[in-house]
């Protein structure tokens, strides 16, 4: 997914203060050098994760009472992730500092923050089957590609003006991987490329000769070859459903989400009992007075299908 959602990565952290409520004297440990009881274990978390941890429980909390995210989403989710890395993925899990339950909940509260980034936002029939038709496409090419526009528009001129492809490739280009093949990329699917070449090759007809292109590679100058369609193949419900989602989120911009955040919060009217954890709430309080050289930012009162003001987040001191 190339949308980034809100940093919070303490799952486990999370079900462990999580875990610290009611019985302050019980015993989460015992030992010969001592006991720690729950209340002194909630304090120790408090201290070292208190903040971000009770964050991500607001943040879970609040989207979970206005969106639904069942276990078999999380479940696939989570099954893809673990079959893509095969025997790696135990190893990768550890490096994560997570659990399988932690995991999970993340992916959740992923699944959670792409419905709130996602809202509002609608995919119409004619852009589905424009994406399922390009999914099935296969596109011979070749490119230059340059590190700036100055020296794309020489190479564009060049070639314009009849000079030989590859010729100018092997002069020019600064992919390794084709330039010493006169730019030849040879047949490529969709997803291979980046978007932007992708987008330009897939618009241009076979034989004709792009303007530069620009991607995060530098700027590119394209020639289309040859297009075809990939094996016939039927294209599943679920399918569909993944490029819908891929496509909404393109849409998105990721920049509305910890807004669209803050009005879920401040609708479900969280109070924070603890006064070591109060600032916990800053992050979603998108309505303050900016500060010096910053622009205003806008909230609008919440929507009429927010979550009503008694869905109340409590957290007690101790609990």
């Amino acid at each position: 997914m190339k949308k980034k959602m809100l940093a919070f990565t303490l799952a486990a952290s999370v079900a462990a203060l999580s875990a610290c409520s009611g019985g302050g004297d019980e015993k989460v440990m015992t030992s010969k050098a001592g006991d720690v009881t729950k209340d002194e274990f909630y304090q120790e978390m408090k201290t070292s994760v208190g903040e971000q941890a009770l964050q991500m429980i607001i943040l879970e909390k609040v989207l979970d009472d206005k969106y639904d995210v069942d276990d078999k989403q999380v479940d696939a989710e989570f099954d893809k992730n673990k079959e893509q890395l095969g025997e790696n993925f135990e190893a990768f899990l550890a490096q994560q500092g997570q659990t399988p339950d932690s995991f999970k909940k993340m992916i959740r509260l992923n699944k959670l923050q792409e419905a709130a980034l996602t809202d509002g936002i609608e995919v119409s029939d004619e852009e589905l089957n424009k994406r399922l038709e390009e999914s099935q496409s296969e596109i011979n090419a070749r490119h230059i590609l340059v590190e700036d526009e100055k020296t794309a528009k020489e190479v564009k001129e060049k070639l314009d003006k009849g000079e030989d492809f590859a010729k100018v490739a092997k002069e020019y280009s600064t992919d390794p991987g084709s330039k010493d093949e006169g730019g030849d990329l040879d047949w490529f699917a969709y997803g291979v490329m980046v978007p932007e070449f992708w987008n330009a090759a897939y618009d241009l007809e076979p034989g004709k000769i792009s303007e530069p292109v620009q991607s995060d590679n530098g700027f590119h100058i394209i020639e289309v070859k040859e297009k075809r369609k990939a094996e016939d193949e039927k294209i599943s419900d679920e399918k569909k459903d993944e490029i819908r989602h891929e496509l909404l989120m393109e849409k998105a911009d990721e920049n509305e989400l910890l807004a669209k955040v803050s009005k879920l919060v401040k609708a479900a009217d969280v109070k924070i009992k603890d006064e070591d954890l109060k600032a916990s709430l800053d992050l979603f309080k998108m309505e303050e007075q900016p500060t010096e050289g910053e622009a205003p930012v806008d909230v609008e009162a919440p929507a009429e299908d927010a979550p009503a003001d008694d869905a109340e987040v409590e957290v007690e001191e101790g609990k």
